[in-house]
């Protein structure tokens, strides 16, 4: 589940290709100022949980998604669409007779697809209006005696009894961004029976090295924005004689923030990705707790495959697996993957990191990046994230490490 990216593309489903949005394009929301944020990270299950001002959380977050374009746009993700499906019709033992928990059903069409898969009730929980959506929908398509939707934030429901399945469609961008999961550990924790599974069951963050002329593309437009800036701190004087030069250093800052050091979506082509990529985190949603997640490290030696090549950024991407429980597994495994694909990807797309300044790398050299991302204390949902790299030529020369920081917004 993502929204709109800051800085992305406004084409979503199988589309690809770049294109830039409104400079505040948050949570899907053109022309919206950017969130502003709140206490840091909430969320069930176990770990420590901290206070989040719901008011402001939904202001932020969940009322983008009671609008029905924005629906349409992910059940447009015919990847997306056909993993869960696949999941849920090819192991419909885990459905049938059983109880099925939907965290964040949004329009319902995975509460829908587990009725029809022979639930014998489904418990669709959604923050948002679109549980109006959503109860249409269950009526429109005969399951209404099955699916009842229950509008209202997780951590507060109080189902009648526990469940056999917990599906949810959870994911950020680069998996994490939105930090969704962490109302479906609250859901496992207090609903899902010991025998139960999870729908998606596991899931990886991946990171690799890529060739790119988005660093040049985000470098014009910073140029573009001071040099629209210099006019203005000039005509300002002119004509109304106050000097705003000033503020021209903190507006550099601010736009190159914006351009250089916030994450890019993109739907990136697999032969830009020139070396090898590596898993960064592996997550077992059926054990995974809120501190496991609020916080992630990793140390990774990437070696490149890609002769005379320029090292311009990192992208970062997921999967995630449909494999039921080793008490309980699945007749057949699903993958649903954002990786780089030719044919457009997902709407998740890829998050691009620009190093600055890129490399020039060849065969046989290998990238080591210390990677971490933690939650952004203005704004719980969204990440802030280092890394620190290093390029090991294949003569033995190891550059000096470079460290910069990246904002997923």
């Amino acid at each position: 589940m993502a929204s709109l990216p800051n800085g992305g593309a406004a084409a979503r489903g199988g589309g690809g290709g770049g294109g830039d949005l409104s400079r505040f394009d948050y949570f899907g929301h053109v022309g919206a100022p950017p969130p502003s944020g709140g206490p840091a990270a909430g969320g069930g299950g176990r770990g420590a949980a901290e206070v989040v001002d719901k008011e402001v959380d939904y202001a932020n977050y969940f009322c983008t998604y009671s609008y029905l374009y924005h629906q349409k746009e992910m059940l447009c993700d015919h990847v997306r669409m056909d993993a869960y499906h696949s999941a849920v019709f090819r192991n419909a033992h885990h459905f049938r007779g059983k109880v099925v928990l939907d965290v964040g059903t949004g329009s319902g069409i995975l509460a829908i697809w587990s009725a029809q898969a022979g639930a014998r009730k489904v418990y669709a929980v959604e923050a948002t209006n679109m549980a109006e959506h959503a109860r249409e929908l269950a009526r429109a398509n005969g399951v209404a005696d099955i699916v009842e939707v229950i509008q209202g934030s997780m951590e507060d429901v109080v189902l009648p009894e526990k469940v056999d399945v917990i599906i949810s469609e959870w994911m950020g961008y680069f998996l994490l961004r939105e930090s969704m999961f962490d109302s479906v550990i609250c859901a496992r924790d207090r609903w899902l029976k010991p025998d139960g599974v999870m729908y998606p069951s596991h899931a990886r963050m991946w990171l690799a090295p890529i060739r790119s002329v988005l660093g040049e593309k985000k470098m014009e437009d910073l140029d573009i924005a001071m040099h629209e800036w210099n006019l203005f701190v000039e005509d300002t004087e002119s004509f109304y004689g106050v000097n705003m030069n000033v503020l021209t250093k903190a507006y550099h800052a601010e736009h190159e923030k914006y351009y250089l050091k916030s994450s890019i979506w993109n739907n990136i082509l697999p032969n830009q990705v020139i070396g090898q990529a590596a898993v960064i985190k592996e997550i077992d949603c059926l054990t995974a707790t809120v501190d496991e997640i609020r916080e992630v490290r990793a140390q990774v030696t990437m070696p490149i495959k890609m002769d005379m090549a320029r090292l311009a950024a990192l992208a970062g991407w997921f999967d995630v697996h449909f494999r039921g429980s080793k008490q309980n597994p699945a007749t057949q495994e699903v993958e649903l993957s954002t990786a780089p694909d030719e044919n457009g990807g997902t709407h998740w797309g890829q998050q691009v990191f620009l190093l600055t300044p890129p490399l020039r790398v060849s065969e046989g050299d290998s990238v080591k990046v210390s990677f971490t991302m933690v939650r952004s204390k203005e704004n719980h949902r969204l990440m802030d994230m280092e890394f620190t790299y290093e390029l090991h030529e294949s003569s033995g020369k190891q550059l000096p490490a470079i460290t910069t920081k990246i904002f997923l917004e």
